[in-house]
């Protein structure tokens, strides 16, 4: 119990410190499945990765990263946003590998501009409706997935109990208004990190 209530400290306190513009998710805690694969130890192993690669970015140059995200889960990092310049890119993802535990770090960061205040509210507005389609699917357990959306394109992490329902995962993700592309980095529960593939994912475009 006090080890629990420790890891939900150090979470939240991460989350109310967190650099302005720097969204931080740690896919394995509280996920039923990543607790049941790596645990608390893991969890508190994500949760440092997490807070070291935003004070590698800080120390960087915070205004370059300020519109990158980053979602840990088992050591595996996944970076996805916006930069203007093709060297912060190649520099954050550098930095997303120095904590110790880094097993794998995914590049999804786009070289372009941003689309501004319209566009995130857009990219908030499918994340929200994405997540509510899957807590109320019975067939789903959302609380083990994490959801990114970035310029119309919806990055799935996490761990799914089963092929069915990460299918049933991206069907969704598919048939959100707005939603131009998914893109899944979800683990199967028991395999192995390193035999993780992503699995894209063309969606209707609505706009």
């Amino acid at each position: 119990m006090r080890s629990s209530l420790l890891l939900l400290m150090i979470v939240f306190g991460l989350q109310a410190c967190s650099l302005a513009g720097v969204a931080t998710s740690v896919g394995a805690v509280g996920g039923i499945a990543a607790a049941r694969e790596g645990g608390l130890k893991q969890s508190a192993i994500d949760t440092r990765i997490a807070f070291e690669i935003n004070d590698l970015w800080f120390k960087y140059n915070i205004d370059a990263f300020s519109k990158l995200n980053h979602t840990i889960e088992q050591g595996r990092v996944l970076v996805t946003g916006i930069v203007q310049n093709p060297d912060h890119r190649v520099e954050a993802i550098r930095l997303a590998w120095q904590p110790e535990g880094v097993v794998q770090v995914i590049n999804e960061v786009r070289v372009a501009e941003s689309d501004g205040f319209s566009g995130y509210a857009r990219d908030k507005w499918i994340s929200t409706n994405l997540r509510t389609k899957m807590i109320f699917d019975k067939d789903i357990s959302s609380i083990n997935y994490t959801i990114d959306t970035v310029q119309a394109t919806v990055y799935l992490m996490g761990i799914a109990q089963n092929r069915e329902e990460l299918e049933a995962v991206i069907e969704h993700a598919r048939n959100t208004n707005y939603v131009q592309q998914v893109i899944s980095y979800v683990k199967m529960l028991g395999d192995p990190v390193e035999n993780v593939e992503d699995h894209a994912v063309t969606g209707p475009t609505d706009f």
